[in-house]
């Protein structure tokens, strides 16, 4: 199951910049292949899915709006391949959404699998307990 759809590339990075990633075999490139989209897609849901296999029952019953941007970065650093400087914005993206996936794997970071907030914390009261006194007025004044 992947966790981004090629329309949610299109929508974030342009169709533009998909054609010129994905079309080899037009010259000048024309179209989008939906074949080296998908290929894409595919290798970054299985990144996605070594991780929060750790934290969540897979596959998910629905897609967190974040893990469909998680999956778009990460793709689209796939399709720019070893074309991808290592300062440039799709690489800080890339490690970016690969240390957001470490975090939720490692439980510091939750992630909201049904859309639902988290449970409110549970208004509790502290309780402290602690020995009697040895030392009071009484006792020191005799000393």
């Amino acid at each position: 199951m992947n966790y981004a759809t090629q329309q949610d590339l299109v929508d974030r990075f342009g169709e533009e910049e998909l054609i010129q990633l994905t079309d080899r075999t037009n010259i000048p490139v024309s179209t989008i292949d939906p074949v080296v989209v998908d290929r894409a897609l595919s290798d970054a849901s299985e990144l996605i899915d070594g991780y929060l296999k750790k934290v969540a029952k897979l596959p998910l019953s629905a897609v967190p709006g974040v893990l469909v941007k998680t999956s778009c970065d990460i793709a689209r650093y796939y399709l720019h391949g070893k074309s991808a400087d290592k300062d440039s914005a799709v690489t800080r993206a890339y490690n970016e959404a690969v240390n957001w996936l470490r975090d939720v794997s490692r439980g510091l970071v939750e992630l909201s699998i049904d859309g639902g907030d988290a449970p409110a914390a549970g208004g509790g009261s502290v309780k402290a307990v602690a020995p009697n006194r040895v030392f009071t007025r009484d006792s020191l004044r005799h000393l």
